[in-house]
């Protein structure tokens, strides 16, 4: 025998060998495994044994309990977080888990149940106007309605929209609209800017609309709606009113820029969102909206009474573009809150982006450079949901 084998047969000989209490196998000492008093060679150690994905423990196979596809716990874990559904058998966090008002908490109901038990609809008609939940601390509020066409007025539809923005709480809401060929209407709650930016899952959304076959911008029909609550103006109603004049007057004494950002053409807007006509001062504009009283296919309709709505914009299915819109709706709020008549009249557009806020509306400055409405280097953009 070579010095090697010698060797190596000398120290193995010297060393404890421990029988593995699952095959029976002698395993070397160093290399044994235990847990709970049991010796393992590493191979049944591994096959008896568990980590738990919720506490991180290691626990006897028999205490597994799988949930979610792909995921085990132990039953200290199970116990503490999970139930499952009274009807159909599904495992479910207690957190998420439903219940009816006659049986609260004695018989937890996944979502799919829960939506067969109460007959929960998630389509609704035009009409449907549920009280707002404002989200977000603030006292300026925007609430979004984007129209989306192509994909179907569907209720199945409608259904996966919601859950996927409503996933943490009440975001948004569906409705139909006549305006639309074979589309829906997505509403969400009033939110600050900072929660439609950070809370509110827009991308995610929006990659469900258009899996399921929905187009916004690519459409004739789909609008994008941003309503900002009166409030958000003053607590008088003539304080309301001289900012929502300037903010009328803005927009005809910036009616091309507007226009470009908007990615409407002109017959869209004739139709949908059209213009007031130029006046020589922001009172003058808003006198003249008010004597349309009740028409509200305008670019900013004034005839609600808790909001103004922004029509002016086309739908889409951009993230980007959406929070760019918001952005913008934003500053122009601002603005017309924070500078007086004269200082709006002499307000060119060029002044009025360049004085953006960089950190607050980097979206909106990006957008407005797409669409060579920023003085800089151009960048390229390419409005396409496909």
């Amino acid at each position: 025998m070579c010095k090697i084998c010698e060797n190596k047969e000398s120290k193995i000989s010297n060393e404890t060998l421990i029988t593995c209490c699952s095959c029976g196998a002698e395993v070397c000492e160093n290399e044994i495994c235990q847990f709970d008093e049991q010796y393992y060679c590493e191979d049944c150690f591994y096959d008896n044994t568990f980590v738990c994905d919720s506490c991180g423990g290691r626990f006897h196979i028999d205490d597994r309990n799988s949930v979610n596809n792909d995921s085990v716990v132990c039953d200290d874990c199970y116990d503490e977080y999970y139930t499952s559904c009274y009807q159909c058998g599904r495992i479910i966090l207690r957190e998420e888990a439903n219940y009816t008002e006659d049986n609260y908490d004695d018989e937890p109901l996944c979502d799919d149940c829960y939506e067969r038990e109460c007959g929960i609809k998630y389509l609704h008609d035009y009409s449907y106007k549920p009280d707002p939940i404002f989200r977000g601390a603030g006292n300026k509020y925007f609430g979004a309605e984007l129209e989306i066409d192509r994909g179907g007025k569907d209720e199945d539809n409608a259904c996966e929209l919601c859950k996927e923005a409503n996933r943490h709480c009440e975001n948004i809401y569906i409705k139909t609209d006549s305006s639309l060929n074979d589309g829906l209407e997505i509403v969400t709650h009033p939110m600050t800017l900072d929660y439609h930016i950070n809370n509110m899952p827009w991308e995610d959304v929006c990659d469900m609309a258009l899996r399921l076959g929905y187009r916004s911008h690519n459409t004739s029909t789909s609008g994008l709606h941003i309503h900002v609550n009166r409030t958000a103006f003053g607590n008088t109603l003539g304080e309301q009113d001289k900012c929502i004049a300037r903010i009328l007057y803005f927009f005809e004494n910036n009616w091309c820029e507007l226009l470009r950002f908007s990615r409407r053409n002109a017959e869209q807007l004739n139709h949908w969102a059209k213009r007031y006509g130029w006046k020589e001062s922001p009172e003058a504009v808003l006198d003249d909206a008010k004597s349309k009283r009740g028409e509200r296919y305008t670019c900013v309709n004034i005839t609600n009474y808790s909001t103004i709505e922004f029509r002016i914009f086309r739908g889409t299915l951009k993230y980007n573009t959406i929070i760019a819109t918001l952005q913008l709706v934003d500053a122009i709020c601002d603005m017309a809150l924070f500078l007086s008549d004269n200082e709006i009249k002499n307000l060119a557009w060029s002044e009025f982006v360049m004085e953006l806020n960089k950190e607050k509306y980097s979206q909106l400055i990006r957008y407005l450079k797409e669409r060579r409405l920023y003085v800089n280097e151009p960048v390229t953009n390419d409005e396409t949901e496909e």
